[in-house]
C-alpha cells in the first residue's frame, strides 16, 4: 500500500506548465499515501488522473529519474547553437570529464554562445576571442582563476570540438594570483567545533579537519567505504579521479557507533533525505553557521578546515610527500603552498637584537 511500484509517472504539460501525471489502481490507502508524500498533488476530473508540478524534490519522492542538467541551456541560446552545444557536452562526456568540470565549462560556454547570438561560434577568430574575453572581464569583474575557467571552456570547444589546435596559441592567460590558504589556529577549531550542537553537523566538521577532506570528498563517504578496524577510510574518485585511503581518527572512530545509532544512514555517511547524499551546499551552511556561533568573523571557507589540517600537520614536523599522499595531491608542488610561513613559525623567531 505504501510503496511507489503501484504508482505509474509520466511527464506532460498542464495549463503551460511542465507536470508530472500520476495514476494507479484506486484504493483510499494509495491515495492517502500519495497525498502525504506530494502534499501538492492534485486531482484531475477530465483526464481522470492525479498531478503535480514538474519539479526536482518531486521527481525524487517519486523515484523518477531527474532531468538533464543541461536540458535548460538549449531553450537559452539560439537554435543555431543546439548542434554545437550538443556535440560540446557530447566531447566533454566522452573525455570523462568530472561532473563538476563539466559543469563549469558547459556554463561558460553558454554564456559565450548567449553573448553572439545567432552568430555562428565556429566563424570567430583569435582577435575575437580576445575581444570577448576582455568583454566578460570588465563585465562580470571576474578574478583570475574565474577567467582561467572560461578561457579553458572556450579552448576546449575550438580545439576539441573543432580540432582548431593552434586556435589558443595566441591568446594570453591571466597571470594567476598567488595568495595564501586561509587557515584557522587550533584555538579556533575548538571554538569552532564546541560551538555545534547537532552531533551530525559537528562530526561531518571533525572529519573535514580531522581527515583534510574536500566537501566533495565528505559527502561522497558510503557506508562500505569506512573500515574501522585498519581505522582507515577510502576517499572514492576524488578530484582528478583519483582514490585514496585516509586515516580515521580515534576520536572520529569512537563517534561513528553513536552516530549510526541516532541517524540510521542507509548508504551514505551523510544523508539529506533518508538514502539521499547531503549536498555540498548544506555543508557550507552548516560551517558558516558554526563560525558565525563561534564568534570567528573571518573571511574563511569549509575548506579552511582542509587548509588547516595540512598546516598544522606540517607545523607537527610531518614529512611533506606523506601530506602529499594524505591530501590526494598529484603534484607535490601543490602541497608546497602549505610550506609558507605560519603565524606559530613566525613567534618563534628570535630577532637577532634579542641575542646581542
Amino acid at each position: 500500500m505504501g510503496s511507489l511500484k503501484y504508482y505509474t509517472v509520466t511527464t506532460g504539460t498542464f495549463g503551460h506548465r511542465d507536470v508530472l501525471w500520476i495514476s494507479f489502481e484506486y484504493t483510499d490507502e494509495r491515495k492517502v499515501f500519495l497525498k502525504n508524500l506530494l502534499p501538492k498533488v492534485r486531482w484531475h476530473p477530465t483526464l481522470k488522473a492525479w498531478w503535480v508540478l514538474d519539479t526536482k524534490e518531486h521527481r525524487e519522492k517519486l523515484n523518477f529519474p531527474l532531468k538533464s542538467p543541461y536540458e535548460e541551456y538549449f531553450s537559452k541560446v539560439h537554435t543555431i547553437h543546439h548542434s554545437d552545444l550538443k556535440n560540446y557536452i557530447r566531447q566533454l562526456q566522452l573525455k570523462a570529464y568530472s561532473a563538476n568540470t563539466i559543469r563549469v565549462y558547459v556554463g561558460e560556454f553558454v554564456r559565450f554562445l548567449i553573448i553572439i547570438k545567432s552568430h555562428p561560434a565556429a566563424s570567430f577568430t583569435a582577435e575575437r576571442i580576445k575581444d570577448y574575453l576582455l568583454y566578460v572581464l570588465k563585465k562580470r569583474k571576474l578574478s583570475e582563476s574565474s577567467l582561467n575557467s572560461v578561457v579553458n571552456a572556450l579552448k576546449f570547444y575550438y580545439e576539441q570540438v573543432l580540432g582548431q589546435k593552434k586556435m589558443f596559441i595566441e591568446i594570453p592567460r591571466p597571470k594567476s594570483k598567488k595568495s595564501l590558504p586561509k587557515v584557522l589556529s587550533k584555538k579556533e577549531i575548538k571554538l569552532l567545533f564546541s560551538a555545534v550542537e547537532n552531533p551530525k553537523h559537528r562530526l561531518m566538521l571533525e572529519m573535514c579537519y580531522g581527515m583534510g577532506l574536500r566537501v566533495s570528498e565528505i559527502i561522497g563517504i558510503k557506508l562500505h567505504h569506512i573500515n574501522s578496524a585498519d581505522s582507515r577510510v577510502l576517499i572514492e574518485h576524488a578530484k582528478g579521479k583519483k582514490d585514496r585511503y585516509v586515516p580515521l581518527p580515534e576520536r572520529v572512530k569512537s563517534q561513528l557507533a553513536e552516530y549510526y545509532n541516532a541517524y540510521r544512514p542507509e548508504a551514505w555517511l551523510f544523508e539529506g533525505a533518508p538514502g539521499r547524499q547531503y549536498s555540498a551546499r548544506s555543508v557550507q551552511m552548516v560551517f558558516k553557521k558554526a563560525m558565525h556561533t563561534a564568534g570567528i568573523f573571518r573571511q574563511v571557507s569549509v575548506h579552511g578546515l582542509r587548509h588547516s589540517y595540512a598546516t598544522h600537520l606540517l607545523e607537527a614536523g610531518a614529512d611533506i610527500r606523506v601530506l602529499q599522499e594524505l591530501l590526494g595531491h598529484s603534484s607535490v608542488r601543490t602541497t608546497q603552498i602549505y610550506t609558507h610561513v605560519t603565524d606559530e613559525a613566525l613567534r618563534r623567531i628570535q630577532s637577532p637584537l634579542d641575542t646581542l
